[in-house]
């Protein structure tokens, strides 16, 4: 039973028959409509759906027009930030000069957690000035100045990123605070409101 303002309300009903042969009222599947919008709302760290639509529609449960626009999230704790599986990236130091960092290692090492999905490194080159001397006069030279990071997909209910951090320097590599990767401080779209 669904109230009067469901957006699920008018879909058709449909008969499912599970695996022990039982018909199974439900509801079809709901399209996802076409919600364009060019306004867009920075998400904060307090954001709520239902508090941005009241803000936005004056109606706090019109919260699904805004995840109906912004279909990259599978779930409205993903565009909030607030659901379990989380990427984070974790800064890397290698001191060990002469030889070469254990990538293979440190991966193995992070997939080996119980609730890590994928290990990324990455490898970012930026240009810093640099003091050098070139007969007998010191110039300032633009050079190469690389900075390595692994980001970490996790499930933060399985593991923390404190965990994590203790196996990448269990690993050899020197880290600092893992960085969440999140939607906080970026836009989502916030749909004209309509009437559905």
């Amino acid at each position: 039973m669904f109230s009067k303002i469901s957006r699920y309300r008018r879909l058709p009903d449909e008969v499912t028959i599970d695996a022990r042969g039982r018909a199974l009222p439900s509801k079809t599947l709901r399209p996802l409509p076409e919600a364009p919008g060019d306004f867009v709302h920075t998400v904060e760290q307090v954001d709520r759906l239902d508090h941005l639509a009241y803000k936005y529609y004056k109606q706090p449960r019109k919260w699904w027009r805004i995840c109906d626009a912004n279909p990259g999230f599978m779930s409205p704790q993903a565009m909030l930030g607030l659901e379990p599986i989380v990427s984070d990236r974790f800064a890397l130091a290698w001191d060990g000069e002469a030889s070469q960092p254990p990538w293979a290692e440190l991966r193995r090492q992070l997939l080996a957690k119980v609730g890590v999905i994928d290990v990324q490194t990455v490898q970012e080159a930026q240009l810093v000035p640099t003091v050098r001397t070139v007969e007998d006069q010191q110039v300032t030279v633009l050079a190469d100045d690389y900075t390595r990071a692994v980001i970490v997909t996790y499930n933060r209910v399985n593991v923390s990123a404190e965990t994590l951090g203790n196996v990448i320097v269990a690993t050899g590599f020197g880290t600092s605070q893992a960085q969440r990767i999140g939607r906080v401080g970026k836009p989502i779209i916030i749909p004209p409101d309509s009437v559905r």
